[in-house]
């Protein structure tokens, strides 16, 4: 696996670099960014947080809306923001063009239906492939932690569920908890994953956390005036099955916050820090 720069900028004196590459597990070419802060110029490894990004986002969203690689730099952060989905010509789309099903739409799952199965395998790009090749190219240690916000949010949450072992702590902004009794979640995995839906458990974070029995550091925000919370979020249904798993989740409503970048800006170096704590141990 290769690389190919496509940008770099310096900024707060680090790097931020965006990357393309062939993709085995989407088999198509993909684009992602990395910000580099200024400690990779001592020569010691660095420990990286891996950040999922929501519906109709691409690697750029965060790294430019967010606000968060000022702090990175201070605390010797590592941050790569891979894309949302698949990419190409010949990568399947919504019909429609709908802006909730499809490219910029994938999920982070594995899709097992057809046409999706031979591109939309998010959940093995994001949790397996990405971050082999981050490990072998960049100056990386093998501490990770992982984020996201609502779509992303939800493929942080069940990647640090399902494989806890990889990961040293998970925080998600307004995260799709339950995506199994949401619109959002119903359409993109009756599509991708098939009608069964007990077979969508595994991709369903309060699911995969009443069952969890290896817990991590996991901070979640969600802001109260999110237009989304009641229909597509869902929160509740996250603080019921911690409670069922005893694991040990702070969530934290904040009054008149909305779905936003703004929102993410507000509370993101609390996030960084908290993931730095854990990185640190």
């Amino acid at each position: 696996m290769s690389l190919q720069q496509l940008s770099s900028q310096k900024v707060f004196g680090g790097q931020h670099v965006r990357y393309q590459h062939q993709s085995q597990a989407l088999n198509c070419s993909m684009q992602f960014a990395v910000y580099l802060p200024p400690q990779v110029e001592l020569g010691q490894p660095l420990p990286v947080l891996y950040w999922l990004s929501g519906l109709t986002c691409t690697d750029e969203n965060f790294m430019q809306k967010a606000g968060a690689l000022k702090m990175a730099a201070e605390l010797g952060l590592i941050i790569v923001a891979p894309d949302t989905s698949p990419r190409g010509a010949d990568v399947p789309d919504d019909a429609e063009g709908a802006w909730d099903f499809g490219l910029g739409a994938g999920f982070y799952i594995n899709a097992t239906q057809a046409p999706w199965s031979t591109h939309y395998k998010m959940y093995d790009y994001v949790v397996h492939e990405l971050p082999a090749l981050i490990e072998k190219h960049l100056p990386v240690s093998d501490k990770r932690s992982i984020s996201g916000h609502s779509m992303g949010g939800h493929g942080a949450l069940i990647a640090a569920l399902r494989e806890p072992e990889r990961y040293q702590s998970v925080s998600a902004f307004a995260p799709i908890t339950q995506p199994s009794q949401c619109p959002w979640g119903e359409k993109a995995f009756s599509n991708y994953l098939g009608t069964q839906r007990e077979t969508w458990m595994e991709w369903d974070a309060s699911a995969l956390m009443a069952q969890a029995t290896q817990h991590l550091p996991m901070l979640i925000d969600q802001g109260e005036a999110d237009s989304f919370l009641v229909e597509q979020l869902k929160p509740a249904a996250l603080e019921v099955a911690a409670e069922q798993a005893k694991y040990p989740l702070t969530l934290r409503l904040q009054p008149g916050y909305d779905h936003s970048y703004y929102f993410i800006a507000s509370f993101i170096d609390e996030h960084l820090r908290f993931h730095a704590q854990a990185l640190s141990a």
